[in-house]
């Protein structure tokens, strides 16, 4: 049924960018071009160097293209739960870094693709629980939102209660939302005036200063491999250190727009939708009741994750919905909720393991990459090196 992202006109199109047709040398070259990897590339344009981009399909065809197009700041993690996992320094400054990032971005792509709306953190999802298990569950995420809620307050981020009709929470006024196919053709757009980008360029293996595609091979002094979703399938050195998952979403057809007035997610972030100005409802989540069939590199949509969507989408509508599309994306975790920035050979850097919440922390993690490739700067303490 297609993504549903890319029935926007901007993205419909799209007139795409030729393959890779041979052999190639630059300074730098960039593997997968979604929102980390274009932030490489035009990070590597910027120090001065020579660059090459390739990704094996359409630009943003992957997990940057296909997720719940939610800018949220922070990590994966909610604050409090990174303090305590990480340190009150790292998880604060990941935190500053993401809402600086999200600043840069509306600079760049203009708000007409960047929308400040804000986002609510709910207890459970919109309507009344469906089952005493449910209550329970909402009644202890209450009292995390709280927890949630007095973090942000103690580092000076805003925050405000949420009581209204989809149920209770926060409101987070920083946070954004946009369509993700779009934002990222629009910086594609901008990137290949000054670096040669190629689609359908799939790569077959990546070596010290190499990059070998089933088209022809780059060599490059410097190599940043952003693709997030599979990459210890591309790195086997990474087998350990990030593991693909499968994340599925649904488009609706239009409901009243206003029922959601920003993005939405709950039931500890499980499940989430956004509404988009057309009044279309894009709903993902429920990979946590089907967690063994979802860690896979496998991006189809399944029938059991589909229909929990099904009746998440009802909920978050309030009422039936019709169901347009549907997909999947596959993306990459890593057993502390740190994204990864780290040198994996000779003059090669990998970024990925995003734990879903790549669209602001992926381009923080890129530009740390190529300041650790060519300065040998480390990464900060919120980046796994």
């Amino acid at each position: 049924m297609g993504v549903g992202w890319d029935d926007e006109g901007a993205v419909a199109s799209w007139p795409g960018l030729p393959p890779l047709d041979g052999d190639r040398s630059a300074d730098a070259c960039v593997v997968g071009l979604g929102a980390s990897g274009l932030a490489a590339v035009g990070t590597l344009v910027e120090r001065g160097l020579s660059v090459i981009g390739v990704d094996a399909g359409r630009v943003a065809a992957g997990a940057a293209g296909r997720n719940g197009g939610f800018l949220l700041a922070g990590p994966s993690l909610f604050l409090h739960q990174a303090i305590a996992r990480w340190g009150a320094q790292a998880a604060v400054d990941l935190y500053l870094e993401t809402l600086y990032e999200l600043r840069r971005l509306e600079d760049s792509v203009g708000s007409g693709i960047v929308r400040r709306t804000g986002s609510i953190r709910l207890a459970g999802v919109p309507g009344d629980p469906a089952s005493e298990a449910e209550a329970v569950d909402r009644a202890r995420e209450v009292a995390d939102c709280e927890l949630h809620a007095k973090a942000l307050h103690e580092h000076g981020i805003a925050v405000e209660e949420y009581d209204g009709p989809l149920g209770i929470g926060i409101y987070l006024p920083d946070d954004g939302a946009m369509n993700p196919a779009r934002r990222a053709l629009a910086v594609a757009r901008s990137a290949s005036a000054k670096a040669a980008l190629y689609e359908g360029s799939y790569v077959l293996d990546v070596g010290a200063r190499r990059v070998r595609t089933a088209r022809g091979t780059v060599r490059a002094r410097v190599v940043i491999v952003a693709i997030d979703g599979r990459i210890e399938t591309l790195l086997p050195q990474l087998e350990h250190r990030v593991r693909t998952a499968r994340l599925q979403m649904l488009a609706t057809a239009p409901i009243t727009p206003g029922r959601l007035p920003c993005p939405v997610y709950g039931r500890w972030g499980y499940d989430y939708a956004q509404q988009a100005p057309d009044g279309r409802l894009f709903v993902g989540g429920g990979r946590d009741h089907f967690v063994e069939d979802e860690w896979t590199t496998d991006a189809a949509p399944t029938d059991s994750v589909q229909g929990y969507l099904d009746e998440t989408a009802t909920r978050m509508a309030a009422g039936p919905v019709e169901v347009r599309h549907r997909w999947g994306a596959s993306v990459g975790y890593t057993p502390d909720g740190r994204p990864l920035c780290t040198q994996v050979d000779e003059g090669v850097v990998a970024v990925g393991g995003y734990n879903g919440t790549g669209n602001l922390i992926g381009p923080i993690a890129a530009r740390a990459a190529v300041a650790l490739a060519l300065d040998g700067t480390p990464p900060p303490p919120y980046l796994a090196s």
